[in-house]
């Protein structure tokens, strides 16, 4: 029994982590991560009778935050960087399979400098090594929440264990994910670069988008991995729970708040501040397609999904990645039974040589795709302008949303006025020499097709089912939500769509 004893002490004490000192140790990230006293770990003796490698590098185990049961997967970097072994993918494997079976969320602590070189057999090409990993993640995909803490490196295939998670919180300065590091990326392209340009934290939130949000502290990526779950159900059968309501952190909407000229930017923040219970919203993927506002919150201590567009960037514009950062999140949103509300102001997708060669067809038709796909209850505010096939892309009636709302400052239309002036009599415009002449001509076909899109127009037409002061906005939300707590999703007809990838 004492050489046992001595194993378990072994186990738990890890590695010597004194190379990193910024980084916090496994087993005192799980404290953080779960509620006191309730982890229950599996496999502490792996590899005990072997190589001498403490829980074989990692961590894995059952536990609870804010008392609902969670899983737990958590790589020791004091244990030759938290590699994987034969060992290390069976314990990670034989979680996800509980995880899997009894319908767990799942939290993944993730620091490993990647697959064991010296255990190639064991972790790269069996049937239980890092494939099995990624198999069971895709089927946990949409079924439980996944959420990925990123502490250190995730690194080569292992790379993909956050890419296959739900959301991704980066620690700067330790946390890096890439496919090859910068030397064998020298090697095989002849690039020379550093691991923070190629896979760092911010590279990630920023430019590639494969990272959520980045923090500074261990401690701080943890929190946020909470209170993230807070926002979320259990598993895809249930929905979210209620929260105790709350004000909005704002209650007032000061003239121009949204101002009425379509060209003028303004922070679509400030309008969710007065929309949302104070301090719920949790914003997704802040750093990246800023273009677009995408995130969690509560209205009334209901959990929504917010869409918004940001007339303050790119005059809220879609782009490539702001497409694709809009239908990850109405994806996320439609697989945890969070309903959506979309917040236009959008003058549509963007036009030109570059983003057509990027793909901006097929990338738009994907975030359409994730919305029209949608069966959680959706709602439609057109706070501004919704042009164009952003009009579509934003929940347009045809998409069948529970409602669709308009502001006093709403303009829906192909386009604005003056564009569709300049279009439809370009070449008349052209024809008149008079300056004056041709203003007062200009003035007029605006004027004309303004009075085509009035709101009063609009709602006779049922484009919009209601027109509220900004003010009223907020209380005509809750009584909608409250009204669509019964809605059920409808029987399958066919597998899945085919999504424009």
């Amino acid at each position: 029994m004492n050489e046992v004893e001595e194993a378990i002490r072994v186990a738990r004490a890890g590695g010597d982590g004194s190379r990193w000192p910024t980084k916090l140790p496994v087993r005192e990230r799980v404290a953080l991560l779960l509620d006191e006293g309730s982890f229950v770990e599996d496999g502490l003796l792996g590899d005990a009778a072997g190589d001498g490698l403490p829980a074989d590098g990692v961590v894995t185990g059952v536990g609870m935050v804010e008392g609902r049961p969670v899983a737990v997967i958590a790589h020791d970097f004091s244990v030759k960087a938290g590699s994987w072994g034969e060992l290390t993918c069976e314990k990670q494997v034989r979680i996800l399979e509980r995880a899997d079976r009894d319908l767990l969320p799942v939290f993944y602590l993730v620091d490993s400098a990647g697959g064991r070189l010296t255990d190639q057999l064991g972790f790269f090409s069996g049937r239980r090594g890092a494939s099995r990993i990624f198999a069971l993640q895709v089927a946990l995909s949409g079924r439980v929440p996944q959420i990925c803490c990123l502490f250190g490196p995730s690194a080569a295939g292992g790379a993909y264990m956050p890419a296959f998670t739900d959301w991704v919180g980066m620690v700067a300065g330790n946390a890096s994910m890439y496919l090859a590091s910068p030397r064998v990326a020298e090697k095989v392209t002849g690039e020379r670069t550093s691991l923070e340009e190629m896979g760092g934290a911010m590279m990630h939130a920023t430019v590639s988008g494969c990272g959520d949000e980045v923090f500074d502290e261990d401690w701080q990526v943890i929190a946020a991995a909470r209170l993230l779950l807070s926002y979320l159900p259990d598993n895809w059968q249930d929905p979210p729970a209620l929260a105790q309501p709350e004000l909005p952190a704002q209650t007032e909407w000061p003239a121009g708040l949204i101002p009425e000229d379509p060209n003028i930017g303004y922070d679509v923040r400030s309008v969710i501040d007065r929309v949302v219970d104070a301090g719920s919203f949790f914003e997704i993927k802040a750093r990246w397609a800023q273009e677009m506002v995408v995130g969690f919150a509560r209205v009334d201590g209901r959990v929504v999904g917010l869409v918004a567009n940001q007339p303050q960037v790119r005059s809220g514009a879609i782009f490539v990645d702001s497409a694709d950062k809009a239908a990850r999140f109405v994806s996320l949103c439609d697989a945890f039974n969070v309903p959506l509300i979309f917040l236009h102001d959008v003058p549509g997708f963007m036009v030109g040589v570059a983003v057509e060669r990027q793909g901006i067809i097929r990338h738009g038709a994907k975030m359409i795709t994730a919305m029209a796909s949608a069966e959680v209850p959706k709602f439609s505010v057109v706070l501004r302008k919704s042009y164009a096939a952003g009009y579509y892309a934003m929940c347009a009636p045809g998409f069948e949303p529970r409602a669709t709302i308009a502001l006093p400052t709403a303009s829906i239309g192909t386009m604005s006025p003056e564009a569709s002036v300049n279009a439809v009599y370009a070449n008349k415009i052209a024809a008149i020499e008079d300056e004056d002449e041709r203003a007062d001509f200009v003035r007029a076909r605006i004027a004309e097709q303004a009075a085509d899109f009035t709101l009063l127009r609009m709602g006779s037409e049922l484009v919009v089912d209601t027109v509220v002061r900004p003010g009223e906005l907020r209380i005509e939300l809750i009584s909608r939500l409250r009204a669509c707590t019964r809605w059920e999703r409808s029987s399958r007809r066919r597998h899945h769509v085919v999504s424009p990838v």
